[in-house]
């Protein structure tokens, strides 16, 4: 296999393009049980009728672990709305058509959103008020199937020539309630510092969804307190300053 073309580089992994696959290589430090459970995400959300890249095997390279899938060629869709910003509404309602299109699959195998959040909250370091205000307000929302990809962004779609769509990197898939998806969405936009693309994103979910804006941000805290625990430390100060668990006006 020859790792010669990085294709992305992300915390902890790149991703390289071999002929018409893609090997994502982890640092020889990561969890395997992480590395497995995501290849088994990808496998269980193939079985969906949504297009995604198929995966080929998980293996070891020179004593690190990787995920080969088909490579999928295309432009993502966040590259698309740099290079066209006249474009960008247009783009943007295409993509939360394709999140609302995930969100009326079920996969009943992927683990459960709340059970996942609850574990995150309790590993997010944060003060115990804190944690069982989160925990309280977790319990008191509604419990969902849906398929939530949980890393939802338009870095993670692929538009191809004959402008199909893909949706890559199901690492953080579950199955649960819809609007927490969003939130964490939401919260992507902000970090990428795209503001008003997040205010729009927003707006145009709850639109499509008949979601009222007020249930997708009750999730805010919850959801930003959840991711927290992982990632680089500016996003952790960023995130955390969302965990305030009071309602939005």
């Amino acid at each position: 296999m020859k790792l010669e073309k990085v294709i992305a580089v992300r915390t902890n992994k790149t991703v390289y393009r071999d002929g018409n696959l893609a090997v994502k290589v982890f640092d020889s430090d990561y969890s395997k049980a992480d590395v497995l459970n995501e290849a088994l995400n990808q496998a269980r959300v193939e079985e969906t009728s949504l297009n995604v890249p198929k995966l080929q095997e998980v293996t070891k390279l020179d004593g690190k672990w990787a995920i080969v899938s088909d490579f999928i060629s295309g432009k993502t869709l966040a590259a698309l709305m740099e290079e066209n910003p006249d474009k960008y509404d247009q783009y943007l309602e295409q993509f939360v058509d394709l999140q609302l299109l995930v969100h009326r699959q079920t996969c009943p195998m992927l683990n459960k959103l709340k059970e996942k959040m609850n574990r995150k909250i309790s590993q997010s370091g944060l003060d115990a008020t804190t944690r069982y205000e989160l925990h309280t307000r977790l319990e008191g929302m509604p419990t969902h199937n849906k398929l939530c990809h949980g890393d939802f962004d338009p870095k993670n779609i692929i538009i191809t020539e004959g402008g199909e769509t893909y949706i890559l990197d199901w690492a953080h898939a579950t199955q649960g309630n819809a609007s927490a998806d969003a939130a964490r969405t939401y919260l992507l936009f902000w970090l990428a510092g795209d503001i008003d693309g997040a205010e729009k994103y927003l707006k145009l979910f709850c639109q499509k969804s008949d979601t009222a804006k007020q249930y997708v941000q009750k999730w805010i805290p919850i959801v930003a307190a959840s991711q927290s625990v992982k990632g680089k430390a500016e996003e952790r100060e960023f995130l955390l300053h969302w965990v305030n668990v009071v309602d939005y006006e």
